[in-house]
């Protein structure tokens, strides 16, 4: 019986999504899942060490082990990289009752907030906000789309997918074509509510609500949404969540471009995986002694594990 779960699965001091072109296949690979699994798809969140997936599945750890075999494949061929990919356990919740549900999605779509990297969800690229109320929103659907015989390009000749799956020229899925939009609409009611929800601070407001499901559920809150995720604290996600983010400052997506376009050609290197661990200090310290840069995110974008 397909029951709804929220999975994130994290990569903890390492960064699982270098560029832009990782994001999208992370995203490509997670609707390739849902489809080679017979799952639904609600909301999602990809972070550069984590995500966070709301999934209607038979089999949790079936879907799980299907994205991250795609995705591992994907990114070990790219950099030169072996093993698993991520934490050696995903974390697992199953999400009962219209107000957990409510609350899950939201935490999920608003995670860049309480990272620092966006002060709102619509900001953030790398979840699914966008898709929802698109129209009522003003937000037109992409026009530029690739025609199918060129998806190979960005999935590999083998990959699985229905004909119902559209691609934009970048080369990730529409949310639109693979998510169940209607049922997250029907969820969140209306576009006002929907804009409520997105912009709600955390409160006990939020467990209060979720007290009327009457069941024995968990309460969907910050510290279980997060759980298993090695950043910051929860007293900083809440800082961020309350604006307090510095927005400007270097995200790791730019560090490792950075990195990787600019630092490993001088070390003959094209991967951060190819360094060894005397060339991964010393570029360490530069980047802390010349940009000032924070250890803890210079470490995980060198991969120094």
């Amino acid at each position: 019986m397909r029951k709804t779960y929220h999975l994130c699965l994290s990569a903890g001091d390492e960064v699982m999504f270098r560029d832009l072109e990782d994001y999208n296949r992370g995203f490509n690979s997670f609707a390739i899942a849902l489809y080679k699994t017979n799952s639904t798809g609600l909301v999602e969140s990809f972070m550069s060490t984590h995500m966070h997936l709301l999934v209607q599945t038979d089999s949790p750890k079936d879907f799980m082990m299907c994205f991250r075999l795609i995705y591992t494949m994907y990114f070990n061929k790219k950099y030169g990289r072996s093993g698993k990919l991520g934490e050696k356990l995903h974390f697992t919740m199953e999400v009962v009752g219209y107000h957990h549900t409510l609350a899950a999605m939201s935490y999920i779509l608003r995670n860049a907030l309480h990272h620092g990297v966006a002060p709102i969800p619509y900001a953030y690229p790398h979840c699914s906000a966008n898709a929802i109320f698109m129209h009522e929103m003003g937000k037109r659907p992409e026009e530029n789309l690739l025609p199918q015989k060129s998806y190979y390009k960005h999935l590999g000749r083998t990959a699985e997918y229905p004909d119902s799956y559209k691609m934009n020229k970048s080369g990730v899925f529409l949310r639109e074509s693979v998510l169940d939009i209607p049922q997250v609409e029907n969820i969140f009611v209306t576009p006002r509510m929907f804009n409520f929800y997105m912009s709600r601070k955390s409160s006990e407001e939020w467990e209060t609500e979720q007290s009327k499901d009457q069941n024995n559920s968990p309460m969907i809150n910050i510290q279980s949404i997060e759980h298993g995720v090695n950043t910051e604290s929860v007293e900083k996600l809440l800082l961020f969540e309350n604006g307090k983010a510095d927005y400007g400052r270097l995200s790791d997506i730019d560090l490792c471009t950075e990195i990787d376009r600019n630092i490993l050609p001088k070390y003959a290197k094209t991967s951060v995986y190819q360094l060894s661990s005397e060339e991964k200090t010393h570029i360490a310290n530069h980047l802390y002694n010349t940009r000032h840069i924070n250890i803890a995110q210079i470490r995980r974008c060198l991969a120094i594990l």
